[in-house]
């Protein structure tokens, strides 16, 4: 009797299945609409009238519409995670345009020590939002050259020891958010063996949760100095190009495709992009006019002026040698 019983449930849960099952392809098959009704009576949630291409756009509309609320809400998310660290995302507050950012007499206060500490006003960073505006100081001709789909990945090797922690994600932030997703491979961020707290499972956590498989942390186990700590970076990237960069920049938009196109016709050059200046004080984006990188007898790093041929060419978007 036992058997006989579980024989009928087992068939009753069979039946069950099957017509849940047709009752699902039911509700899922396609619908075409018959001549008279209208889209809107069969999709009462779509916000078009029927299917001529005015009524395609608008379904495009919609959905692009909803796709844009989905961001905000995952953004809002992820928002979450920098304010858990005491940081602001997004293109406005303090500093935005890249001009000076300021301090409340209270603020200036608690910032004298930690500016003493890094050399920079790192109190007033985190009143900074990581993803701020700056702005874009290139020639306008600059703006108007067209490169090819087929350049090279570059992996963005950032070097560090003891960072304030907002100048590190503003610079990661800056990289992800200038730099064309198919161009950039990872981002690899080496900690020359910090001793600030925030800079061990604050910042993994971070960026692993933020941007998840794209920014790699390598930590040195000893303190081994600027060359040796780009060659861990280095060992770390699986780009056809790496770049080094202080973890104290902002990028501005177009920076990497001149850079990739350069090493692509030539891949033994070294190319060193036109950098503009940060001010330590208040953040204030400094442009520099034209200029090249070059070295005293001491080896100094300087900006030089470029040779009288560059000048002479009139084109403000010849690279310097």
């Amino acid at each position: 009797m036992a058997s006989l019983r579980r024989v009928k449930v087992l068939l009753v849960l069979n039946l069950i299945a099957v017509a849940g099952f047709v009752l699902f392809l039911a509700k899922c098959r396609p619908i075409t609409p018959k001549s008279g009704d209208s889209y809107h009576d069969i999709h009462p949630r779509a916000e078009v009238a029927n299917l001529t291409a005015h009524g395609i756009s608008s379904i495009q509309d919609a959905v692009l519409k909803r796709l844009s609320l989905l961001e905000d809400i995952v953004y809002r998310q992820l928002n979450g995670l920098s304010k858990s660290l005491g940081l602001i995302e997004g293109y406005g507050g303090r500093g935005k345009g890249g001009l000076p950012a300021t301090l409340s007499p209270e603020e200036e206060e608690k910032a004298k020590g930690p500016h003493e500490k890094y050399g920079y006003n790192s109190y007033l960073s985190e009143k900074i939002s990581l993803d701020r505006s700056i702005p874009d100081y290139r020639p306008t001709k600059c703006k108007e050259l067209k490169y090819g789909k087929d350049l090279p990945q570059i992996s963005i090797i950032f070097i560090f020891v003891n960072e304030a922690l907002s100048v590190i994600l503003r610079s990661v932030h800056s990289a992800v958010n200038h730099t064309p997703a198919p161009l950039l491979k990872e981002i690899i961020l080496v900690d020359d063996n910090s001793d600030e707290e925030e800079l061990k499972a604050p910042l993994e956590e971070y960026v692993n949760k933020r941007y998840p498989g794209l920014v790699k942390v390598v930590r040195n186990q000893k303190r081994e100095g600027l060359i040796r700590a780009r060659i861990e970076g280095w060992k770390a990237a699986t780009g056809q190009v790496t770049g080094f960069f202080d973890a104290h920049v902002e990028f501005t938009a177009g920076w990497a495709e001149p850079v990739l196109s350069r090493i692509q016709e030539n891949r033994k050059r070294v190319i060193l992009p036109s950098i503009d200046n940060i001010k330590q004080d208040n953040f204030e984006v400094q442009r520099y006019e034209n200029s090249a990188h070059g070295y005293s007898w001491e080896l100094w790093c300087m900006y030089i002026s470029p040779p009288k041929d560059w000048w002479d060419a009139g084109d403000p978007s010849l690279p310097i040698r």
